[in-house]
């Protein structure tokens, strides 16, 4: 239990700190609305069990100490991450006949299901600092003794915490009070994602 409590309190600060998940969602919610939105917190969930399977396995430590595989990885997020940000920052003013709607309250675009779960599930599953998380978490706080089942359990956990707080910020931000405040001028929240998007692209690519 003590183990569990520990891995939750630093998933919590983790989840909760401004990273490419957090931009993508908020991106996607002001973009397309509550629902794209929600399949996009979905996608970063199952994002997670691509690092909690290579974590369970140790596959986390041949990442870590083969550089050239992590730097390719990190290019690849990278890359990624500028194609997000491009989209983001293209973005312009749209008309609206309610953008009070709670259901849709900015957007008038729409996102496929399968390209939201897409996205959040490569924006998250490319994150190499999701890696380094991983490979620590399973590393340091969790015993090596712990079983196979018990770490399934703790990554399924962490999956399934993941998608539910994204969810719920997908649900805050898609509210009609907070529609109201970001109001005609959406597309500005949605350019500065770009711009935090583009930011975490140069990150990566500079500091590796």
């Amino acid at each position: 239990m003590q183990e569990f409590i520990t891995i939750a309190l630093i998933h919590l600060v983790a989840v909760a700190s401004p990273g490419p998940d957090f931009a993508i969602v908020v991106r996607n919610s002001i973009s397309f609305g509550r629902r794209a939105a929600m399949f996009t917190s979905i996608g970063i969930g199952l994002g997670i069990l691509v690092h909690v399977s290579y974590s369970i396995v140790g596959l986390s430590v041949l990442i870590k100490t083969t550089p050239w595989l992590y730097t390719v990885i990190s290019y690849l997020a990278a890359a990624y991450l500028i194609y997000l940000a491009v989209g983001a920052l293209r973005s312009g003013p749209t008309n609206q006949e309610d953008p009070t709607d709670s259901k849709s309250p900015v957007a008038t675009k729409t996102l496929s299901v399968k390209k939201a779960l897409w996205t959040g599930f490569l924006t998250n599953g490319l994150n190499p600092k999701a890696t380094l998380f991983f490979l620590s978490l399973f590393t340091a706080f969790i015993d090596v003794d712990t079983s196979f089942s018990v770490k399934l359990g703790y990554g399924i956990y962490l999956a399934v915490a993941t998608g539910l707080w994204f969810c719920f910020l997908s649900y805050l931000l898609s509210t009609s009070r907070v529609a109201q405040l970001i109001g005609a001028k959406g597309y500005w929240l949605d350019r500065t994602m770009g711009v935090l998007l583009l930011g975490l692209a140069v990150r990566l690519i500079w500091y590796g």
